[in-house]
């Protein structure tokens, strides 16, 4: 989907007026897309990665259902829903067709109405799919990555790091002295303060890579992949600043309050032998040994030390 909120449509067909009568009548809902060969058709996917495909059969060389087989059986394709669009009037083709992964057939000539409505209800089935899997992955409470997310992130990008020996840095932070402040101001305010600090951390994440997410309770994280220690220390410290600096209202305006974080940073490039369970519990010792060290502080491997509290 187009940032502006556009679902985007292939359609690979190698008659030139079936694209242009496809693109007439999707063109005012849909950024609408087009392919005469499965061969381009790939290329167009791998750059465009559109929200569903609208796919020929009968086409020279890669025929339809070639290539509806090899979208199926990448993971990078394989949940894109594709349309049969044939002048086939075969049941054994429509049967081929949906045991290869199709979602849908529609037969030429086209007509309009049923055009719109096979398409409309499958962009609809991908909204609300795409809807359920970002629920399951955000944390409801602060609107950022929840633990969930992260696994399956570092997970990823871990193995993308080992394999292109590139570096990758994971800030661990925990608010100091949270029960406290939720005893003072109540559990209300003390959500307000987790909203309000998510937001910076969020901010601090500023690469389209990096992700900011809420570990569980008062406990964050940023993963940053392609960053080293000296580039995670600097984050790292600009979070710790920022965060002491905020000053975050109680609900009834009434009374500022403020906080501040412990945090500890680790950074490495993973070779064939590194585990990332370990990577991820050192960080969270560093974090201890700051919070220990007097807290609203950075903890790091490899000399450790705390950085000024300002």
């Amino acid at each position: 989907m187009e940032a502006g909120g556009k679902f985007t449509v292939l359609v690979i067909d190698d008659e030139k007026a079936n694209l242009m009568v496809l693109n007439r009548i999707l063109s005012p809902d849909y950024t609408v897309l087009t392919a005469r060969s499965s061969e381009e058709g790939l290329s167009r996917i791998a750059g465009e990665k559109p929200d569903l495909i609208l796919l020929d059969i009968i086409m020279p060389g890669m025929n339809g259902f070639e290539l509806l087989k090899t979208l199926k059986a990448s993971p990078d394709t394989r949940s894109i829903p594709v349309i049969i669009i044939t002048g086939l009037d075969n049941e054994s083709d429509e049967e081929k067709g949906f045991m290869l992964g199709a979602v849908d057939y529609i037969t030429k000539p086209f007509r309009n109405a049923i055009v719109i409505a096979r398409v409309r209800t499958h962009l609809q089935i991908v909204n609300q799919i795409r809807m359920i899997e970002r629920l399951g992955l955000v944390d409801p409470l602060t609107d950022i990555s929840n633990r969930r997310c992260f696994d399956e992130r570092i997970a990823v990008e871990w193995r993308r790091a080992q394999r292109d020996k590139m570096p990758i840095a994971f800030i661990m932070m925990d608010v100091d002295r949270f029960k406290t402040y939720n005893d003072t101001y109540g559990h209300p305010q003390g959500d307000v303060l987790l909203k309000c600090l998510a937001r910076i951390f969020a901010a601090a994440a500023r690469r389209p890579g990096d992700l900011a997410v809420r570990l569980g309770g008062e406990e964050f994280g940023v993963l940053m992949p392609e960053t080293d220690l000296k580039g995670a220390l600097e984050v790292a410290e600009e979070i710790r600043a920022g965060v002491e600096a905020a000053r975050i209202p109680t609900v009834d305006r009434r009374t500022i309050t403020s906080v501040t974080i412990s945090i500890g940073v680790v950074a490495l490039v993973p070779d064939e032998h590194a585990v990332m369970a370990e990577f991820i519990t050192r960080a969270d010792e560093l974090l201890y040994a700051a919070k220990e060290g007097g807290r609203n502080r950075v903890c790091s491997d490899p000399a450790g030390s705390a950085s000024p509290t300002g």
